[in-house]
């Protein structure tokens, strides 16, 4: 930095970069920490405008005076430090877990609300080093810092199963209006843009031509802006509803410390059927299609024909179920018995005529993962479902399409698979199905995390594929939030967290011809990449 800027800088900017050591890292920690504001329920974006503006200030201490290859490694840990606070001020609810059978896992609950960021943070610490490589002045280190973020969310989506929750996306993925770019880019190129738009005002302490100092500000305002009027033009009147086609979505609210105890399998079959019986509104058609959340037995129901005919006499003529239950697969010869996440489709006649495995399994909450499956399980540890040996995952991926009588075909998702962008339809990764699916549906059970921003979050993320695909999307959770959400992120009919309830809504229409993301999946995503790592590199080489 020249005398002149240098001279340009305010005090506090300067204090901020000439940081080192665990001052540094313990204040990117707090930027990260404030970031997670951003995230849903609270929605504050300001908050991640003043997060990263705070992480540029501490590159450019780590980057000042250092070769472009020594940079990588202090840039790495600020933005470890920085992953690291976001994460655990965004997931600290992770930990309600660990205390449903706390006799078991309350020794584990530290691995999970302390060593889950920390471990994650390394994706940001890699995204920061990434952007120090590239660091230069001005519109350069937004552009470097857009490159490393967004290249640290998609990692972060795709490798060692991924975990998407919470991307930096999320952050423009609340307002109406602004989501709607996710039709066109999906949530990974939201990242990109949420980082080039909250970094963008660290110039303006910075840099002594007045250009250079307000041009990336005005343009984040003139991108947001732009977001929001082509969003405001995409919402148009209510979408069209299916005709013929009336939901009612279960949401019993069962503790889940109660939810798989076999000896509450009558009571839980009951309270099911008398919801799903309760009256409709004066003058409201009888439902047509019932369903019921994720996992909804505490037993095999395609293994209890009593169980089977109880439900479906609780079903009117016309009617189908479509129910969340565990499923087990009869073993070949000399292997054990596999079990399932599945969704069933169940009609009036008690026959099980269609189902889904749930393909993406949660590693430790489903299944403990190979290479530490037997290791684990000799010191008497096991996956948080008691399912013996954990579940299975389907094989159905990509293929996920359920055939239920009088809706159109059905897109399923089991819990946190709804957070993966492009799973649902894997378009330009997979062969088109023969008929393209009518809506999304997932069903879930997020009793694990209590009254806490966990389902809520959730809720929020699964919202955003029904935008992504152009599908509305029908999400039934045992403890709520349970939804009816159009295919431009409208919601329609939802229920209260922790409420015993039932909703009866129309199916909206699927939008004709999809959307741009859902033909080319992350291609714009992949453009925007390179063109920060582009705008990057040619702005470093400014004069």
């Amino acid at each position: 930095m020249s005398d002149p800027e240098r001279a340009r800088v305010p005090g506090a900017v300067l204090a901020i970069a000439r940081l080192t050591g665990w001052r540094r890292l313990g204040l990117a920690w707090l930027a990260g920490a404030l970031g997670a504001l951003a995230m849903p329920p609270y929605g504050l974006l300001p908050a991640l405008a003043v997060s990263l503006t705070v992480a540029v200030w501490l590159q450019d201490g780590a980057a000042a005076g250092r070769t472009t290859v020594r940079r990588f490694a202090p840039c790495f840990l600020i933005g470890w430090a920085w992953g690291f606070g976001y994460l655990t001020a965004g997931l600290w609810w992770l930990g309600q877990a660990f205390l449903v059978e706390a006799d078991e896992f309350l020794w584990a609950l530290p691995l999970g609300v302390i060593g889950l960021p920390f471990v994650l943070g390394l994706f940001y610490g890699a995204g920061f080093g990434a952007a120090g490589l590239l660091w230069g002045r001005g519109t350069a280190r937004i552009a470097a810092l857009a490159f490393g973020l967004g290249a640290a969310d998609w990692l972060r989506g795709h490798l060692f199963t991924g975990f998407p929750w919470n991307t930096l996306g999320m952050a423009l993925a609340q307002n109406l209006w602004l989501m709607q770019g996710a039709a066109a880019i999906g949530l990974y190129g939201l990242c990109i843009l949420a980082a080039l738009v909250c970094a963008a005002p660290a110039t303006l302490a910075t840099g002594a031509h007045p250009r250079a100092r307000f041009g990336p500000s005005v343009a984040a305002a003139i991108v947001l802006a732009g977001l929001a009027l082509y969003g405001a033009e995409r919402l148009g009147p209510p979408d069209p509803v299916v005709a013929g086609v009336r939901l009612r979505l279960v949401q019993p609210n069962l503790p889940q410390d109660a939810k798989f105890r076999p000896e509450n399998r009558a009571d839980i079959v009951d309270r099911y059927i008398e919801l799903s019986q309760r009256p409709t509104e004066a003058g409201a058609p009888e439902p047509t299609h019932i369903v019921w959340p994720e996992s909804a037995f505490p037993f095999l129901i395609q293994r209890d024909p009593d169980a089977l005919a109880k439900v479906a006499a609780g079903l009117k003529p016309g009617q189908h179920l479509i129910t969340g239950a565990a499923r087990a697969e009869e073993p070949l010869p000399g292997e054990r018995l596999r079990f399932y996440n599945a969704v069933l489709v169940i009609g009036p006649d008690g026959r099980i005529s269609d189902s889904y495995d749930k393909v993406h399994l949660v590693p430790f909450g489903e299944y403990l993962p190979a290479p530490l499956d037997a290791a684990l399980r000799a010191v008497g540890l096991r996956q948080f479902v008691a399912i013996p040996g954990g579940f299975s995952a389907g094989t159905l991926a990509g293929q996920r399409i359920l055939t239920v009588p009088g809706l159109p075909p059905v897109a399923a998702t089991i819990c946190y698979e709804a957070i993966f962008p492009g799973a649902i339809l894997p378009a330009g990764h997979a062969a088109p199905s023969p008929q393209p699916p009518g809506l999304i549906l997932n069903v879930t059970n997020d009793a694990w995390f209590g009254d806490t921003p966990g389902p809520r979050q959730h809720l929020a993320q699964a919202r955003l594929r029904a935008v992504e695909e152009g599908l509305p999307l029908v999400r039934d959770a045992n403890t709520g939030i349970s939804a009816v959400i159009d295919p431009h992120g409208r919601v329609v009919a939802r229920t209260a967290l922790d409420t015993e309830t039932w909703l009866d809504a129309d199916l909206p229409a699927r939008i004709v011809g999809g959307t741009l993301y859902g033909q080319f999946g992350d291609a714009a995503f992949a453009l925007m990449l390179a063109a920060c790592l582009g705008g990057a590199v040619i702005a470093r080489r400014r004069p």
